[in-house]
């Protein structure tokens, strides 16, 4: 399958209604083309947890246009089996077939800097308060900072 146009046109034959019935579901998963126009696209939806994401987004039913109620899991399985040969992976499928890459791993926190605030400012801002260092508002308090620190640069 190469285009959503045609999963709904095979869901029409399969449940009934017309491909605009089914057009939207069979779009969102194939929506990651937008930034990878190859199969390997199929890793963020064409999987066992994308369908169940999927009647998060749409629903457990929809109901086409014959009046008939379909689980939209049924056709995420029809989908993901026309674009998979026959199968529905796991995510753990696709993603056992990564090729690791240095980036990916050994992260880093970047540490505290100078005199800019560290975590949330309102614990910075309180203290200040308390000491009375300051009688500012936080968002006032946070934009003196501001200039203080690029002044001080």
């Amino acid at each position: 399958m190469a285009h959503p146009l045609h999963h709904a046109e095979s869901s029409a034959r399969k449940f009934g209604g017309v491909p605009s019935d089914y057009q939207a579901v069979h779009e969102w998963f194939d929506a990651s083309k937008e930034h990878l126009a190859l199969f390997t696209h199929r890793a963020l939806r064409h999987h066992s947890q994308g369908l169940f994401e999927s009647e998060r987004v749409f629903g457990l039913t929809l109901t086409n246009s014959a009046g008939r109620d379909i689980p939209v899991r049924w056709i995420g399985e029809q989908h993901v089996r026309e674009d998979c040969q026959g199968r529905i992976p796991s995510m753990a499928d696709w993603l056992r077939r990564i090729q690791p890459e240095p980036w990916m791993a050994n992260g880093h926190i970047d540490r505290h800097v100078g005199s800019e605030p560290c975590g949330d400012p309102r614990v910075a801002w309180a203290s200040d308060v308390a000491a009375g260092r300051t009688v500012l508002g936080l968002k006032d308090w946070m934009a003196a900072r501001a200039t203080q620190a690029t002044q001080g640069a």
